[in-house]
């Protein structure tokens, strides 16, 4: 019962792995080689078995075994693969081949056995890859041989693809470095290296197959870092490079000022302290100083650690040299043959008492508007504005030693040495106005002044004023043309006014001159005789005759008839006036005597009355003449209750011709 029980377990088993055949198979087969593409799907043919049935036979049974069974099945009489999504059929995994063994039983009685080789072809389906030992950062001295071999890198495809590497030109570093071959992976060095300019480089680096269809590449980042070698110099401070290309210093030149009274003192130099720095900033050795020549026998003496230099006695004032020149020398303590030079200036001054000074806190220049890229600012009468200082401690009150600028600096304006103002007219509009401050400083003892400069910017064309009182003070940026018009308009208004008063005196005088007839016709003026009611002055009689025997006057018309007798007069000219006394009528009288008294008019006058006619008044004689008039001066109401009073006036002293 057990024997039978474990006969039928392994029946079962064997038919996992084997199938069954109702015909005699197991003659006739031989070996199996075939091949299949990596990653080929699942079902994909291997090959078919080639055993030749036996009638005879009863029931066979193939089974497959070996290491790589497990990629096979059978079905019928083919062996196809058994691979998956989860399970990829790799080469670069599984290797180049697949080994498996095909077993033929016939009752349960092995009866053949065939070998199976599968070759699994390559397929280009991986990138190259770079060693990472092979790109870690890399250290170089910076004192390498150009064309040298610096390093090595390394790629390796998993298909065994060909590699070729190039440097990406788009690197910064990129010109430092070239591959040589371009399937070696030996980097060279291309140029020379400086630590002081650099301490590391970095560059992209490309892999790429160079025998396949796809050209599957890719990228690393590389970095050199560069080592120091004492190879440089050391050099004064400031460095001040020969050019932007070429990292050589050039030493400057150290000065200071000093008096006769200096002594037992540190000396201030410029552009800065006496200080050295060596070239070589990642090792940066020790350094000495010392003076060279120009100590004057101790009187400079030097620290050689720190670089200064102290006066030890006063410069005598018999001392031929004025000035003192000294040559220092800064070294590597280690290396004295790395060393460098440079000169100190001292100069000895007169002690300073008087400040420099400007000649006026403010300047007043003019530019005009123009396309010129540069132009010089003028002043007053179009002359050149050029700004002076004084210093009294100079017999003429120049001093050599002044500098002019602006401050703060400006981009429109430069101050030349000599104080004259250069502007760039081209990027000046008209009518803008500029403020600059100008400062003038001694060199020497470091003294200052400033002073303003207005700067005014004229169309083009316009003139430049003459003086300070001119009319484009007065009206400020305003157009000459348009205060000329000012002006004029100003001087009208003053004319019209003048012309308005002037005729409304007239106006207030006419009628005084007008009420002057009534009043004489009357009688009423007070150098008439009181004898007659009533009288007119010659003159005015006669100028009343000549115009058409009538007058007019705001009393209205006055008229004399021509019945009545001619009066007596005086001579019509001054000077018969003056050779001929007047002679009084034996009737009617009138005494009209001039300012000097010279002479006595005589006429008979007549009394005339006044009668409205077409709106004025008509004055005829009335029929009572002899009838006196009073003589009192009261008013007599001649036209609808009007009265008709006296005035007053001064009469006419002339003559009719």
């Amino acid at each position: 019962m057990s024997r039978s029980f474990c006969l039928l377990l392994w029946q079962a088993a064997l038919r996992v792995s084997c199938h069954v055949v109702t015909a005699s198979l197991c003659m006739g087969g031989s070996n199996i080689f075939a091949s299949v593409r990596e990653n080929s799907p699942l079902g994909q043919l291997i090959s078919d078995i080639s055993i030749r049935s036996d009638p005879g036979a009863n029931t066979v049974r193939l089974c497959l075994t070996g290491p790589n069974a497990n990629w096979f099945y059978l079905e019928g009489r083919t062996i196809r693969l058994n691979s998956s999504a989860s399970r990829v059929l790799d080469r670069e995994v599984l290797g180049p081949f697949l080994i498996a063994e095909l077993t033929c039983y016939e009752d349960d009685i092995k009866q053949s056995h065939y070998r199976i080789l599968v070759e699994i072809q390559n397929e280009n389906d991986n990138k190259p890859k770079f060693l990472e030992e092979t790109i870690q950062p890399f250290s170089i001295s910076e004192v390498a041989a150009v064309n040298s071999v610096v390093f090595t890198v390394k790629a390796v495809d998993s298909d065994g693809d060909m590699i070729s590497y190039t440097i990406d030109q788009s690197s910064e570093n990129a010109c430092f470095f070239r591959i040589d071959p371009p399937n070696s992976g030996k980097v060279v060095l291309n140029k020379p290296l400086d630590y002081e300019s650099r301490t590391h480089l970095q560059i992209i680096m490309w892999a790429q197959e160079s025998n396949t269809e796809e050209k599957f590449n890719i990228s690393t980042v590389l970095t050199i870092n560069i080592e120091d070698v004492d190879d440089q110099y050391p050099h004064f401070l400031p460095c001040t490079p020969v050019s932007p290309d070429v990292p050589v210093c050039m030493n400057p030149t150290y000065s200071a000022n000093i008096t006769r009274k200096y002594q037992d003192s540190v000396l201030e130099f410029s552009p800065g302290p006496i200080r050295a720095k060596d070239g070589d900033r990642g090792i940066n050795a020790p350094l000495l100083y010392t003076i060279l020549s120009g100590d004057d026998h101790g009187r400079f003496v030097m620290d050689n650690r720190t670089g200064e230099i102290r006066l030890t006695r006063a410069v005598d004032d018999r001392q031929p040299a004025a000035n003192f020149t000294l040559t220092v020398m800064v070294c590597q303590v280690e290396d004295w043959l790395k060393y460098s030079l440079a000169t100190v200036l001292v100069r000895v001054l007169s002690v300073n008492s008087f400040p420099p000074l400007f000649n006026t806190t403010t300047f007043k220049g003019f530019i005009i508007q123009s396309s010129s890229p540069a132009s010089i600012v003028s002043t007053y009468g179009n002359q050149v504005l050029q700004v002076q200082v004084f210093d009294w401690d100079f017999p003429d009150g120049v001093n050599p030693n002044i500098r002019f600028f602006l401050h703060p600096p400006s981009r429109l304006f430069q101050v030349t040495q000599e104080g004259v103002l250069i502007a760039r007219t081209d990027k000046l509009q008209a009518f803008d106005r500029h403020i600059l401050q100008v400062v003038a400083r001694d060199e020497e003892s470091g003294e200052e002044a400033s002073a303003s400069v207005d700067i005014e910017v004229l169309q083009r064309g316009q003139a430049v004023p003459h003086g300070a009182f001119t009319e484009q003070q007065l009206f400020g940026v305003v157009d000459s043309r348009l205060a000329g018009g000012i002006t004029a308009l100003i001087l009208l208004m003053f004319l019209s006014a003048f012309l308005f008063l002037l005729l409304r005196f007239v106006r207030r005088r006419r009628p005084q001159e007008a009420n002057v007839l009534p009043a004489i016709a009357v009688g009423k003026h007070p150098k008439v005789s009181s004898r007659s009611p009533g009288f007119i002055d010659e003159s005015v009689s006669r100028q009343a005759s000549s115009q058409s025997d009538s007058f007019h006057g705001r009393q209205g018309l006055y008229t004399r008839r021509q019945s009545l007798p001619p009066p007596t007069s005086c001579s019509s000219s001054a000077a018969d006036s003056t050779s001929k006394p007047c002679l009084p009528a034996p009737s009617s009288e009138v005494s009209l005597s001039d300012p000097a008294g010279r002479c006595h008019f005589q006429t008979e006058l007549f009394v005339v009355v006044e009668k409205p006619e077409s709106g004025l008044y008509r004055w005829d004689r009335t029929p009572d003449v002899t009838a006196g008039l009073p003589s009192t001066g009261q008013c007599t109401e001649v036209h609808a209750g009007t009265p008709q009073c006296d005035e007053e006036f001064k009469t006419d002293q002339s003559q009719d011709t």
